[in-house]
């Protein structure tokens, strides 16, 4: 359909990969062909038959033995009856693989855009239990060669637009999945790799810090508590925090500040105050990578816990404060 040639992951490939992401701290979602073993139906994009699940097998074997750890294995989609069939099979698999439920990776799926029916069926014939993440996919931009990109990811009545799809899988795990939680299993804002000079622009994170804060408030996992973005290009806005016990535990200690109860934050903002740029700058100075081209460190400025948080013009800010305890 797209014009892709057929591939294969070789395992020295997969090693460097695996290799990497645990260098970086990664949580490693693989995704399994779930058309192994199926037929072509004539004349249709319809896959017909029992999933062959030996190549899967052997790769979930081959992580094992190499100590590849891996968050969760998702399974692409089919018709939602069959789909269930063979998603019953992987959980057996992964069980039986992973014998202790501390380290089992989850099971995920289906990994498409959100159909109602097609979903509700999908968790009643695979029943209790085996999906641990009902995952979906979210492209509300639209497409990248949209000249109207950069207005829409400025717009907050058109990011939330999307809020009734996420509504819909809550309600559907509610519904039909009670053991089984909503994921965003895929996502980049605007299908066809993005928009050129917004999708990797600091002007980016309009979208997908909505996003996050939006799903985290409708149910999925995982999230965010509270985010704050300030879309203006004039207005700064001071946030004060409520006067609860919880937000202020013991003192912070410091060499140059004893006793004063302070809270971590980090305001990043785009270069020349231009959100097109590719460049940001945290806490007034500018992101690069190391000599070795690797993440530099991201340092906090400490602000006093009672003074109100200032959201600058376009920006972002994030804020931790140190032992937290909130209620339930």
């Amino acid at each position: 359909m797209f014009g892709f040639t057929k591939g294969c992951l070789k395992m020295q490939r997969w090693d460097e990969l695996a290799q990497f992401f645990s260098n970086n701290g990664a949580l490693v979602t693989f995704g399994l062909n779930a058309l192994t073993g199926r037929e072509k139906v004539k004349d249709d994009d319809l896959y017909i038959g029992d999933w062959n699940y030996q190549n899967a097998q052997d790769f979930i074997n081959y992580n094992i033995f190499k100590g590849h750890k891996i968050d969760s294995y998702e399974l692409g989609r089919i018709e939602a009856e069959q789909y269930a069939k063979d998603m019953v099979v992987l959980k057996e698999i992964v069980k039986k693989s992973y014998p202790n439920p501390m380290t089992r990776p989850k099971v995920l799926g289906p990994g498409g855009f959100f159909d109602e029916k097609w979903f509700s069926t999908f968790l009643q014939q695979s029943g209790p239990n085996v999906v641990d993440g009902l995952t979906h996919h979210i492209y509300n931009l639209g497409a990248g060669v949209d000249k109207d990109l950069i207005n829409k990811v400025q717009d907050p009545n058109f990011l939330t637009l999307v809020a009734q799809t996420y509504k819909d899988v809550s309600r559907v795990v509610d519904r039909f999945g009670l053991w089984s939680e909503a994921w965003v299993g895929e996502s980049g804002g605007a299908f066809n790799s993005g928009g050129k000079n917004v999708s990797n622009t600091f002007a980016d994170g309009y979208w997908y810090l909505d996003q996050l804060g939006m799903t985290a408030s409708l149910n999925h996992k995982p999230g965010v508590t509270l985010l704050l973005i300030n879309m203006s290009n004039s207005t700064t806005f001071n946030v004060d925090l409520v006067n609860d016990h919880n937000l202020f535990p013991e003192p912070r200690m410091t060499n140059t500040r004893p006793w004063l109860q302070e809270r971590e934050e980090y305001h990043i903002t785009p270069k020349d105050g231009n959100i097109r740029s590719n460049q940001v700058l945290l806490n007034g100075k500018l992101l690069t990578l190391t000599q070795t081209s690797n993440i530099p460190e991201m340092k906090p400025v400490f602000v006093t816990t009672f003074s109100p948080i200032k959201i600058a013009p376009h920006s972002f800010v994030f804020v931790t404060i140190r032992n937290l305890q909130a209620p339930a």
